[in-house]
Formats: structure tokens, sequence, C-alpha cells
């Protein structure tokens, strides 16, 4: 697409959670830390909690693919199990071979003696399940039962639970008291504020190859403006965005097509969109300056926001 015209190796926004490009920044970085640190000293439940677009996804994969060759991870990446279901899946990761009609018991005792194997071998197990607010119920609990699995030294398992914020609302619930007691660490993804989006976006250039600035300041603000600091909001934004100065052949990224990008994508917040807006239809007729002195002055505008 536009990667040569910009001397981009890849492209440097797209959605898919990738390693290369985890932003160790910000909530971002203290979650990782806490993560690495609550496994490292074998800890029981851990939860990491954000809106959706925060990264959480990207953040769990960058935890993996940090854990060294004694931890045994089991990933979950779709938690909408039945509790013979979890106990089934978890059984298949640490390598215990069972039969499909294997009561529910001895199945969990097959898992607790593999676990005891494991650990005397010096090897950690790790659950991490994402998307954790869709877990039904029993599922939770079940997975409670599976964490008593314990030594007098040490957790047999470990778990890891990364949502969006309806995760403590399931969790404060009275009958799923005894799990969140368990919870050892907590971490919340926050949305970055307007300097983290400029090393965001400096960032992910960089790790693409770029050598120059892209991004003029007022793009960088614009996009900060219509993502509110949300990582994918800032990816789709930031790609429309170059998509835009490729098609009309500039080297750098202005406001206009920041504002462009925005108009166009339907997740952006509310009030970006309508700065955007009047950016997008008065940059032609008034030139940049004067446009911009209406973009940063919203009252001349009769109080529309």
């Amino acid at each position: 697409m536009y990667e040569k015209f910009f001397n981009l190796r890849e492209l440097p926004f797209s959605l898919t959670p990738d390693t290369q490009f985890f932003f160790n920044k910000q909530s971002h970085r203290a979650a990782l830390n806490t993560l690495l640190v609550a496994l490292k000293h074998s800890e029981g439940f851990i939860k990491i909690v954000g809106e959706v677009g925060t990264g959480k996804t990207l953040l769990c994969r960058q935890l993996l693919a940090q854990l060294d060759d004694h931890v045994i991870t089991a990933y979950i990446p779709n938690p909408y199990l039945t509790p013979d279901e979890l106990k089934g899946l978890v059984a298949g990761e640490i390598g215990v071979s069972f039969d499909r009609d294997i009561p529910s018991y001895k199945l969990l005792s097959a898992i607790y003696n593999r676990l005891i194997q494991l650990a005397r071998d010096g090897t950690q197990v790790v659950l991490v399940v994402d998307e954790a607010q869709a877990m039904p119920r029993e599922t939770i609990e079940s997975l409670r039962l599976l964490t008593n699995l314990e030594t007098e030294k040490r957790k047999l398992l470990q778990v890891v639970l990364i949502g969006q914020p309806e995760l403590d609302v399931l969790l404060a619930r009275p009958d799923l008291r005894q799990l969140k007691q368990r919870i050892v660490f907590s971490e919340y993804l926050r949305p970055f504020d307007h300097k983290g989006v400029s090393y965001y976006l400096a960032y992910r250039l960089a790790s693409a190859g770029c050598k120059q600035r892209l991004f003029s300041s007022m793009a960088q603000w614009l996009i900060f403006i219509g993502s509110a600091g949300i990582p994918r909001l800032i990816n789709i934004l930031a790609h429309k965005a170059l998509i835009s100065a490729y098609g009309r052949g500039d080297r750098i990224v202005g406001s206009y097509h920041v504002a462009r990008a925005i108009v166009d994508t339907g997740e952006s917040r509310r009030w970006g969109k309508l700065m955007a807006l009047r950016w997008h239809l008065l940059w032609p007729a008034l030139g940049g300056a004067s446009a911009a002195c209406v973009l940063v002055a919203p009252h001349w505008f009769g109080g529309i926001l």
C-alpha cells in the first residue's frame, strides 16, 4: 500500500496484536511488570482490566513471549466454556491423557497428580484467561476450585484474568467473593495521554522502519482527540491518515488527513469528530491558519460542543 512511499518495512498500525509493536510505557508497563513479578513469586490470581481497544490481548501475548521454558502456559482466548470443558482444556495443556467420558472428579484428580509432578520438576503452570468477563459463573467457580490445588509451599496453578470493566462487576457478586479475595494483584490498562499518543506513534513508526517524522504536531494532537488515547483507535486513525496522505502525494501527515480519518471512523469520540468535521470542511475554504484558529476556539461557534 503506502509502505514504499513512506520508506516503511511494513504497516506500522496494523490491528493484529504483534508483540514487535508492544509499547512498554505508562499503565501497560506497570501491568506487564506486575504480571512478571506476581508470577515469579507464585501468587494465585492476577487481574488485568481495560476498556475495549486498550491492548489487553497484545499485553497477554507479550507476557507469554517473556515467560521462560520452565513455565507451561494454557491460554484461553474464549472463556465461554462449561466447567468440564475448562478442566479438559487445562488437562490437555499440561499433558494429561484422558477419556472424554471420564467422570469430572477423576479428571480433577488426574490434573492434580500431573501438577504435582510438574512442580517437582520445577515447572510452573500459568493459566491465562482473555476476555474473562465472558466466563460463566459456574465455570468461574470451577476455576477457583482448580486453584485450590496446592502444596504446603506454593500454588500449583496460577491464573491471570484479563477482561473488560464488566469483569469487576462480575467479581463483585456476593457468590464470587471467595474468588475475589484470592486476587492478589490488580492493574488497570488506561488510555494514553497526549504525550503518550505522540510517543506511541513514533514508536510504532520506528518499529516499522521509519527514520523520519511523519505526523505533524497538530496531526498528533488531533489523533489524541479523536481516539481518546485508546490504542486500537489510534491505529485506525493513523492508518487511514497515512492512506489519505499517500493518496494526495503528501510526505507529511497533517491535520487535514487526520480530520478525514476521524470523520470516516464511526468509533471516534464525538467531540473529536466534531472538531475534525470543522477542520475537514473549513480547511480548504479558509486556508490553514484560519482553520487552525477555528479549531482551537470552539466557543466561536456558539457552544456547539
